[in-house]
């Protein structure tokens, strides 16, 4: 039984945020399932599928999700496409925004119904870490042009990548980041944020709550737009300043993440590291990174 507790996911109405309590924060003994800032980490067996499905059919909302598949990353898309249509926020209106510079290497993939798919062109980039650090640019001005009056959340997806099992509203709030893989078990001191005090995306020894991927990320779309934008001005500073952070867009995600909390976490289930790869702890693997040679796939030429 789902219990009141002092935990509570976000649904949204009419743009406005109701809070339900709908998070069993017990039920899980194994794992974290709340922050110490009290927002929920959702693990498999902490949420009720029926009743928070039940309550956001209710509402009109639309999911925008961004991927970026640019040079060889476009072999990556009709998986991607496939098994977010057999998995992702299945029964809700998503509108995938695709930012490629090969728009004739999409594949065609068919959409369920209120399924729809946007494909922008964007100019080519030899290195993976331009690629990776452009994104907040672009997700900032799409936000800006386009989404406010289109969507109600955002979610921001690496295409290299797989849905093997539901990701659906139990995701949704606020600010959504996602636990990364590799880190998710270990001490604070093996995370790899940026040390360097000469970049924006410092993060002293001894700070910071967990680490993020750069690979999911999402939430409202005020707050999505507030971030990229952040991470954005932080970016470019770093680029006047001739510094590069270690994990380029991923170390400025963190940085503001330990002074942004995010208002729900999602567990390494929402972004696994490799299917054949398995963990005591994650009971169900939704979307895991595909197996793929880097130094083939990178530089992207």
């Amino acid at each position: 039984q789902f219990i009141t507790s002092d935990i509570w996911m976000e649904t949204v109405c009419t743009h406005a945020y109701i809070e339900t309590p709908m998070y069993n924060c017990n039920h899980r003994t194994d794992v974290a399932s709340v922050t110490p800032w009290l927002a929920p980490i959702v693990w498999e067996g902490t949420f009720d599928s029926t009743l928070i499905d039940s309550i956001y059919k209710q509402q009109n909302i639309t999911i925008a999700t961004t991927v970026f598949a640019l040079g060889k990353y476009t072999r990556f898309l009709k998986d991607f496409l496939e098994s977010a249509e057999e998995h992702y926020f299945v029964g809700f209106r998503v509108h995938y925004h695709l930012f490629t510079d090969q728009a004739e290497e999409v594949p065609n993939v068919k959409l369920g119904q209120e399924r729809y798919l946007t494909v922008k062109k964007v100019p080519s980039m030899n290195r993976w870490q331009d690629i990776s650090m452009s994104r907040m640019e672009i997700l900032e001005k799409l936000i800006e042009n386009e989404l406010a009056s289109e969507a109600d959340y955002i979610f921001c997806l690496d295409v290299d990548t797989k849905f093997y099992g539901r990701w659906g509203v139990e995701s949704l709030g606020r600010l959504v980041g996602v636990i990364h893989p590799w880190f998710f078990n270990v001490p604070r001191f093996i995370f790899t944020y940026e040390r360097r005090p000469e970049s924006q995306a410092y993060i002293p020894a001894g700070e910071g709550d967990y680490y993020f991927t750069g690979a999911a990320f999402g939430g409202s779309l005020e707050d999505v737009h507030h971030l990229t934008k952040t991470c954005r001005e932080q970016m470019n500073i770093d680029i006047a300043n001739s510094i590069e952070a270690i994990w380029h867009e991923e170390s400025h995600l963190n940085k503001y993440f330990l002074y942004n909390k995010p208002s729900k976490l999602l567990s390494p289930e929402y972004l696994w590291r490799d299917i054949s790869m398995s963990s005591g702890q994650v009971k169900i693997i939704r979307l895991s990174h595909v197996a793929k040679n880097n130094a083939e796939v990178r530089p992207n030429l």
